[in-house]
């Protein structure tokens, strides 16, 4: 599974981690649909996106039933039933997706990576890009979405980088990507009979492809030193200050040009709105690891640099590389140990003072197990899918609480428990009119 956007599940609300797991559902389901079950592997958290964006704009009046169906049990739902996305979004979404993991695949064999290193397994990992393509093309076409201009952007991109090196821009390298990116996203508008959205979508989705590929350029930034793996970064002798400076202006720019999309609804467009406004913001703070998920003032402390070009609390680096005093401070969290949530201190309940009426704590531990009987439940589990999935599920053999291998988050150890505020995550808009906020469910 790969993708820039990976919202971890406290920052979500139950609704929306529901609404994001139907499209994610949704577009893997549709790529078994219409390529089989190879094809699965294609799917990823980005091009999800494209589903969402579609269902976003699309007339309320048609019904949230038109936009759901029920799936039957999956191994990576831990064999439960889902609500799942269906229709001409979650079908472009595979669409591009596939042309998405067929450029993926090239660049892996590009750069010899693994067991790609070897020529058979190289020249088949070719061959199956290629059926992507196609496949792709296909589903577009249906679609009456032209995949030629993806596949074109796939083409051109190993030129671009033969020709790249010492002083060549970074947007020249990400100029493919941007390209692919921006016919998809600018598609949704008229997928979903909006075209007049066409415009603002594409300059979003120009943007979000250069932070795709910035953003995985950062990530593998030392794996490819180490390799000899070629990285634009490192290819065009650009600085990381640099880099930072493109991905934030690249968040800004998605922002400024969601406001100009018409979308059907508030509430349809909320989860659009999560993913593009604030997840990636956090995409960019994870491959430069100066954030957490714990949310701080967005003015000062969110890290944008101040007019004497210093950051605020986040840490992020200002044009001379130093973080703000106050940034220092709140990076380092409290100097008592003590757990900080963003709101501050979470509230303790003195012991032996439970509320009346409260119902009584639920067990801490499951059954405790032998070793061979801890392995046979282990073996359940993991056929089942619940140690992927089930959150939590019992250690089968010491019976404490496990977190399912899905659910594990980006939070590394930060406190949650303010990230759920609906208010919180509307700094970007300098209110809360942005997501509706009296009694919404926005939960970013």
């Amino acid at each position: 599974m790969f993708g820039i956007i990976r919202p971890c599940r406290h920052r979500l609300s139950e609704a929306m981690r529901t609404e994001w797991m139907a499209h994610l559902c949704g577009l893997c389901l549709a790529l078994r649909g219409d390529h089989g079950q190879f094809a699965r592997a294609a799917t990823n958290y980005d091009g999800l996106v494209i589903s969402v964006l579609v269902e976003a704009q699309s007339p309320a009046d048609e019904g949230a039933n038109s936009w759901r169906r029920t799936a039957g049990p999956c191994p990576l739902r831990g064999m439960r039933t889902a609500s799942v996305a269906k229709g001409e979004g979650a079908r472009l979404a595979a669409s591009v997706s596939l042309v998405l993991a067929s450029a993926k695949m090239r660049d892996h064999v590009a750069d010899r990576d693994g067991v790609l290193a070897r020529r058979p397994v190289a020249a088949a990992a070719r061959r199956v890009a290629a059926k992507w393509d196609r496949a792709g093309a296909r589903t577009g076409a249906d679609l009456g979405f032209d995949t030629t201009v993806l596949v074109d952007a796939v083409e051109r991109q190993a030129g671009i980088e033969a020709l790249a090196g010492a002083g060549t821009s970074l947007l020249t390298v990400t100029e493919p990507t941007e390209t692919a990116t921006a016919a998809a996203f600018g598609y949704t508008a008229v997928l979903a009979g909006r075209p007049g959205n066409k415009a603002p979508l594409e300059e979003a989705g120009r943007l979000f492809g250069r932070l795709a590929h910035l953003l995985d350029a950062v990530e593998d930034l030392a794996e490819d030193a180490e390799s000899g793996a070629w990285n634009p970064v490192a290819a065009t002798g650009t600085e990381l200050t640099e880099v930072r400076r493109l991905c934030d202006d690249a968040v800004h720019g998605v922002r400024l040009a969601l406001r100009e999309v018409d979308f059907a609804s508030r509430s349809q467009s909320r989860l659009a709105h999560v993913l593009l406004a604030h997840e990636l913001e956090r995409a960019v703070d994870r491959a430069f690891g100066t954030a957490g998920c714990g949310h701080a003032e967005h003015a000062g402390a969110a890290g944008h640099a101040g007019a004497d070009g210093r950051a605020g609390a986040a840490g992020h680096a200002g044009a001379d590389g130093r973080a703000g005093a106050a940034g220092l401070a709140i990076a380092a969290g409290p100097q008592d140990g003590s757990p900080q949530g963003a709101f501050g201190p979470p509230p303790v309940m003195p012991p032996g003072h439970m509320p009346p009426g409260a119902p009584p704590e639920p067990p801490r531990r499951g059954r405790r197990r032998g070793l061979i009987a801890g392995c046979a439940v282990w073996a359940t589990l993991f056929c089942t899918c619940q140690v992927c999935c089930r959150d939590p599920y019992f250690d089968p053999w010491d019976g404490k609480q496990r977190e399912g291998w899905c659910h594990k988050c980006d939070c590394g150890d930060c406190d949650c428990s303010g990230c759920g505020d609906c208010c919180n995550c509307c700094d970007c808009c300098n209110s809360c009119d942005c997501c509706d906020c009296g009694g919404c469910d926005c939960g970013c």
